[in-house]
């Protein structure tokens, strides 16, 4: 009888030691586990004793208790303190709530994707929730806006985890300009989001669903839904209104995560643990400091550096600030450490640069992918006028830009392929370039052209410079490498049949070759006013053409 006590008890305390089978173990978990199993392989070899023996039995017992003190603890996690802190009513038994946990239920890796995604941000927000006394299921609202993506970026410009539209972000503070936008700073974004949920919160008096619909399709849109409701003497709960289609699966979503993390089990989900420790610690620069300078102290990669500091759009902090930076908690103190200790000449790269004829303080500024105003205050200039031969300090990155691989300009051009297809072209830029005619002379489009030379649709061409141009079209191939492309040639001239294409016209295929408008007219008998048609084939020489043609 003794014996069977003894493993009784180890099986309730094996089980209460490994928690629900939602949440993953941890090596903490295993250990727990582990010790225990021993323990009872032991314990049942040592049952050779009866039970009719007090002393043998309270020496048993005695070891159980010891070994359980000496036992470690399962360390707490983050979706269970949410878990403890939901609040917000879930009335599971709407069809749209069903539907949306049966969409997450079945999402298995989306679940493990946001979970590793959130993994960074989620213990400062549930801190800063508690701070305010606020529903912990908030926490998981920006699952439902950006699948916690600190890049998102919707149709409408809303960014960052919380989606912020442009308008909204600068009324709750967050600032937004060439340097940083606020919207996608978790410290920054989270506190307004905080701010404006309780706001509309204390709006609709205490209705955290409205609070959460105004939240998604505004609060003027939602008080004319309760309006027209009260007209018509209707309900004015939020399943009673008519409010937009996206609004109406917002809450919806939001209600579904909730109830999956409530209950995991339920659901046959399971949840990657979260520990509920600090992630990251915030740190004050001191000023505008190089991302690779950062990496270089902290030995972070430019992506975990970007991930943790989204708002940063460039390759440094703003040089007006804000200059906090999130740093993981293991690199914290040594960071710190060695920032005290760091020349401020050290903290970010410097370039004398000479103006030269033609350069404006805005074309200066966009080359080296500074700001005006920045360029302006740190050479002490009142105005824009500069002078051919006046030298300017001008703070540039460390590493080329590429390297700055989450910056907003690596960000825009993230889904298009560096190289392209078709044969590779080096084209020297002409003094009234645009990307545009460039792009339209190939047949390519001006984000490729983008993408493949690492620049801005905005972007300032400087003649003489080159652009990588990929195509597929056989008449340009013949012509290789572009920039050699000259009217005059060295050697026998070379002759290539061009079709016309549809857009076409004399002054577009003359420039595209690097001919002019009357060679062409004089090599294909062509008056000055003549139209071109699709499929039109005409002679082109690239070189010196012979005399006679």
């Amino acid at each position: 009888m003794g014996k069977m006590h003894l493993v009784i008890l180890i099986s309730v305390l094996f089980l209460s030691a490994c928690e629900t089978a939602a949440f993953r173990e941890t090596p903490d978990n295993v250990t727990v586990a582990a010790e225990l199993l021993e323990t009872t392989n032991i314990l049942i070899r040592a049952g050779q004793l009866t039970a009719d023996s007090n002393i043998e039995y309270e020496r048993e017992t005695e070891t159980i208790d010891k070994i359980l003190v000496e036992l470690p603890e399962t360390p707490a996690h983050l979706w269970q303190r949410i878990a403890d802190g939901l609040t917000i009513p879930r009335d599971i038994s709407r069809r749209t709530v069903s539907s949306r946990i049966e969409f997450y239920a079945n999402k298995q890796e989306y679940l493990d994707r946001i979970t590793e995604r959130a993994t960074p941000y989620l213990y400062h927000i549930v801190e800063e929730l508690e701070k305010r006394n606020m529903p912990l299921d908030l926490a998981l609202l920006p699952i439902v806006e950006s699948a916690y993506q600190p890049f998102a970026y919707s149709r409408s410009h809303a960014s960052g985890i919380w989606q912020f539209i442009p308008s909204t972000g600068r009324y709750y503070g967050l600032k937004q300009n060439w340097w940083y936008d606020g919207r996608r700073d978790i410290i920054a974004a989270t506190n307004a989001a905080l701010k404006y949920l309780e706001k509309l919160h204390k709006d609709f008096d205490g209705n955290w669903l409205l609070a959460l619909a105004s939240y998604n399709t505004g609060e003027r849109n939602v008080q004319r839904a309760i309006r027209r409701n009260q007209k018509k003497g209707k309900p004015t709960d939020f399943w009673s209104l008519k409010l937009p289609r996206e609004t109406r699966g917002y809450v919806p979503s939001l209600i579904a995560i909730a109830e999956i993390v409530s209950d995991p089990d339920k659901y046959r989900v399971t949840l990657n643990r979260i520990p509920d420790e600090p992630f990251f610690e915030i740190i004050d620069a001191g000023g505008q400091i190089d991302l690779a300078t950062v990496s270089e102290l902290t030995g972070m990669t430019m992506e975990e550096i970007y991930t943790l500091n989204p708002g940063i759009n460039k390759w440094a902090t703003d040089p007006n600030g804000p200059h906090h930076l999130l740093i993981p908690l293991d690199k914290a103190g040594e960071f710190k450490q060695k920032l005290a200790a760091l020349p401020d000449e050290e903290r970010l790269k410097w370039d004398l640069y000479e103006v030269e004829q033609g350069d404006t303080l805005g074309r200066i500024a966009y080359q080296y992918r500074t700001d005006l105003k920045s360029l302006k205050k740190i050479n002490k200039l009142r105005g824009n006028m500069i002078r051919v031969g006046q030298k300017l300090m001008i703070p540039t990155s460390k590493q080329p830009f590429e390297k700055y691989s989450l910056s907003q300009d690596a960000r825009m051009y993230n889904g298009l392929k560096r190289t392209g297809d078709g044969t590779r072209l080096v084209y020297t830029i002409r003094k009234g370039d645009t990307l545009w005619d460039i792009s339209r002379d190939y047949g390519v489009t001006v984000n490729q052209l983008c993408a493949w030379n690492g620049i801005q649709p905005r972007t300032i061409l400087r003649p003489g410079g080159e652009l990588v141009v990929w195509s597929k079209d056989k008449d340009y191939a013949k012509v290789i490498p572009v920039s050699t492309q000259k009217t005059s040639f060295d050697g026998e001239s070379r002759r290539i049949n061009y079709t016309v294409k549809s857009g076409d016209s004399l002054w577009l295929i003359a420039r595209r070759h690097g001919v002019t408008v009357n060679e062409l007219q004089k090599w294909n008998s062509l008056k000055k006013k003549t139209l071109l048609k699709p499929g039109q084939n005409l002679d082109i020489y690239i070189g010196q053409a012979p005399t006679d043609a």
